[in-house]
């Protein structure tokens, strides 16, 4: 088993994959969530609902930690750990992002401007990670 190299990361992270976000409750056990992501310049975009409990734990904690998997049979997986920024309903570049993720898990342009037109009066945020830390493993090698 192989730490993956830069390329093969953002090679791993390019397709529509879902992630898994985890974020610190104050009574004990992490909140686990599956999300939608882009990954570009090193950096990993979630966009979420402004009241969403992970982001009020965010609001709290800014830790956060991210994992997507491969799926069977593609064995490898990719962890990414920090501190998130939280761009606020209203900001540009957060509904930009909004946008271009709706865009990515959708095969075409109508499905997901549908999706997009049926959530956006809905306030979102963007949570924004330059990961401190990235494991990665690949099995396949």
């Amino acid at each position: 088993m192989a730490q993956m190299t830069h390329r093969q990361l953002s090679e791993f992270l390019a397709p529509p994959r879902h992630a898994i976000l985890a974020t610190n409750r104050t009574d004990g056990p992490p909140q686990l969530t599956p999300v939608w992501y882009i990954y570009e310049d090193e950096q990993i975009y979630v966009s979420a609902g402004a009241g969403a409990v992970k982001v009020q734990n965010l609001r709290r904690d800014p830790r956060i930690t991210i994992c997507v998997d491969g799926g069977h049979p593609d064995a490898r997986y990719v962890i990414l750990q920090g501190s998130v920024t939280i761009l606020e309903p209203g900001d540009p570049f957060q509904e930009t992002m909004r946008w271009r993720i709706i865009r990515h898990y959708y095969e075409s342009e109508e499905e997901a401007r549908r999706y997009y037109e049926s959530m956006r009066h809905s306030p979102s945020v963007l949570l924004v990670l330059a990961p401190d830390k990235i494991i990665s493993q690949d099995f396949n090698s």
